[in-house]
């Protein structure tokens, strides 16, 4: 019972012996840093303003759907026109819908002409990119009914009205156009076509 007793008592000994000397050490390493840096003092920071961070660039909306109307309205070269005109001696057009009295009363004048393009004479890139515009400004404008002047090809080679089949497949393409026909022998006959555009809110008015 002494003899364990004892042996109890020379492992205290050893374990707290053992923590005084990790305490020493751990103490001298503080000190051996202390001594190495010197003294120290904390850095004065100097006031600070939180900026705002920059914000993202817009999104340029208005350029997107710019973009969208323009490929929207895109007027296509291949587009066969004749597959949709009515065959009579006017070579009219309307769109599934509209009645025959339409095309009709259109031919009478039953609408008054509010504006009009001359096509005649331009090359056929310039002509689809004016008429394009024209009926933009139409569509501005809150106009009803239009004439297109397109020619009648005498001066083209074979005599060969080019530029009337291309107008009527463009306008074709055009959702604003309700229906056209060929103009009155007054009003240039068979070098123009008097065109009805849908109702639309004239900007500025």
């Amino acid at each position: 019972m002494r003899r364990r007793l004892a042996e109890q008592q020379r492992l205290a000994a050893a374990e707290q012996k053992a923590r005084e000397e990790a305490e020493r050490r751990a103490h001298a390493e503080r000190n051996l840093f202390q001594r190495a840096a010197g003294d120290v003092q904390p850095l004065r920071v100097p006031p600070r303003v939180l900026l705002a961070t920059e914000p993202p660039a817009p999104i340029a909306v208005q350029r997107q759907l710019d973009d969208q109307r323009v490929l929207h309205e895109a007027l296509s070269d291949e587009f066969d026109a004749t597959t949709l005109l009515d065959i009579d001696e006017a070579l009219s057009f309307r769109r599934p819908g509209v009645g025959v009295d339409v095309t009709r009363k259109l031919r009478r004048g039953g609408w008054s002409i509010q504006g009009e393009i001359d096509l005649h004479g331009l090359r056929r890139d310039e002509a689809r990119e004016a008429l394009g515009g024209f009926l933009r400004e139409a569509g501005k404008r809150g106009w009803r009914c239009v004439r297109v002047v397109h020619g009648k090809g005498l001066g083209s080679p074979g005599k060969t009205p080019v530029l009337k089949g291309k107008v009527h497949g463009w306008l074709m393409q055009k959702d604003q156009v309700i229906a056209f026909v060929q103009a009155r022998a007054d009003e240039g006959g068979a070098g123009a076509v008097v065109v009805l555009l849908r109702p639309s809110v004239a900007v500025g008015a």
